[in-house]
């Protein structure tokens, strides 16, 4: 899917935070359903890395001056006098469940989002969403822009009234062939992890996910969320109800074949 830029942190020139019409959200019908035991499902496992010192404000700027050799998507970083930069990072969008948002709101425009109107806080309807599964949101940020402030971003963008703490942004890696994913803490520093790793996606990414913490709890969930849980359900087992059909519907059409074969012929 398109990547689709929004803003998080300080500004220059004519960035705005959290700008422009959000992607649309979609209906599960329109993307793979997941199945009920997915939605809880947590695959990921930590990346255990040494820690390093925090890089010299010199050590920084040669490595923003690497990274922007390196950048081929007029996507590079700013360094400012005080010792902060700014700069683009990517977060995949791998959200399983539905998410709640304001029913009957229309989209976020560039007015809105200059004035930082809060448009779920006009209305107290809600529904519930899928997000369009595994897309791709650019974000512009700054070195001091932590993962809750990413995360809260990315909910606010898309006007997602959920608690910020059912979410949690995961890094991507790659290590020795393999591909881990390890949850960051609330503190951490995306753009940090992104010049260190260099521009390539492929070797680091983001991955925004649901907070997994091997329980259920149930009680966090919200009432669509939760009947929305049902209709999987029942879906899956309309699914399961009709391959079932279709299995021995074939299987006695091919044994009334084989007996009006065995009727005409003489005995």
């Amino acid at each position: 899917m398109g990547c689709e830029g929004i803003s998080i942190g300080p500004c220059r020139g004519g960035d705005w935070p959290l700008g422009g019409r959000g992607g649309s959200l979609s209906h599960p019908e329109n993307q793979c359903t997941p199945t009920f035991t997915s939605l809880f499902q947590n695959v990921c496992k930590p990346a255990e890395e040494p820690q390093c010192p925090p890089p010299t404000l010199q050590e920084i700027k040669q490595k923003i001056d690497s990274y922007n050799t390196r950048e081929n998507n007029c996507l590079g970083m700013k360094l400012s006098e005080d010792g902060t930069y700014t700069g683009f990072i990517k977060v995949h969008l791998k959200l399983q469940r539905p998410v709640t948002v304001p029913a009957g709101i229309r989209p976020q425009s560039i007015y809105d989002a200059i004035k930082e109107v809060n448009l779920a806080a006009t209305t107290d309807k809600r529904t519930s969403f899928y997000l369009p599964l595994d897309a791709i949101k650019q974000l512009h940020i700054s070195s001091t822009t932590t993962v809750s402030e990413v995360i809260q971003g990315l909910l606010k963008k898309f006007m997602v009234v959920d608690n910020p703490q059912k979410f949690a942004l995961f890094k991507r890696i790659h290590k020795d062939g393999q591909v881990f994913f390890q949850k960051l803490s609330v503190a951490d520093r995306p753009l940090y992890l992104r010049l260190l790793a260099g521009p390539d996606t492929d070797v680091l990414s983001f991955v925004l996910k649901e907070n997994e913490t091997g329980e259920v709890e149930w009680d966090a969930f919200s009432i669509p969320e939760l009947q929305n849980f049902v209709t999987i359900l029942e879906k899956e087992e309309q699914d399961k109800i009709q391959q079932v059909q279709k299995k021995y519907d074939k299987f006695r059409q091919k044994l009334e074949e084989a007996l009006r074969e065995s009727q005409g012929k003489p005995g």
